[in-house]
């Protein structure tokens, strides 16, 4: 048996996605193992110049701040040359292996893109009112959920997540323009 029917044996035992002929809009998996070697080769290279920035040695009273973060700096590009490596040495038997199909990928998207926006608003409209929305959009979009239940539920679960950090462990979140008109 050759090492790539081995390697389909062994994905089909675990589940993975295999498929001679990708389907349309299907990510082949050694493309994006490719692009998170990258990623991550690039994130440690940004935490190696930063460290260098604050000081990778010792001082007389202990070590600088970017001594550790530069340890890790390095340990993590090691770990990304060496998935780098690995992708490139396999490069041609890992053709027919996919990473998800198109379907897939929208379902991902359908949870991606709105925790994005979520996050973005935050600034802007602050946690309460972004969750309250985002807590109505996954209800629309996934459950199915009619008005009343749209406008109530989000807003209960805004206000109890409000009540619990503002209140009880009095850790001020990020406000927006409703809990400053409101007075909070």
């Amino acid at each position: 048996m050759s090492e790539e029917q081995n390697m389909q044996t062994e994905s089909a035992e675990r589940g993975d996605n295999l498929s001679a002929s990708a389907g349309p809009g299907a990510w082949q998996l050694r493309w994006v193992e490719l692009g998170v070697a990258l990623f991550l080769l690039v994130v440690a290279g940004l935490v190696i110049k930063d460290s260098l920035r604050l000081g990778i040695g010792w001082a007389d009273d202990g070590p600088r701040s970017g001594y550790f973060p530069f340890r890790i700096g390095l340990a993590l590009a090691a770990c990304s040359a060496w998935l780098l490596l690995q992708q490139l040495l396999r490069w041609p038997r890992l053709r027919s292996r996919v990473f998800a199909e198109g379907a897939q990928l929208r379902d991902v998207a359908a949870v991606l893109l709105p925790t994005t926006v979520f996050v973005a608003a935050i600034p802007w409209l602050g946690i309460y009112l972004a969750a309250c929305l985002l807590v109505a959009w996954f209800m629309w979009r996934n459950g199915g959920y009619r008005w009343p239940w749209l406008v109530g539920l989000p807003l209960a679960v805004s206000v109890s997540l409000f009540l619990l950090f503002e209140r009880a462990f009095t850790q001020p979140l990020p406000k927006g323009p409703i809990e400053h008109w409101l007075g909070f």
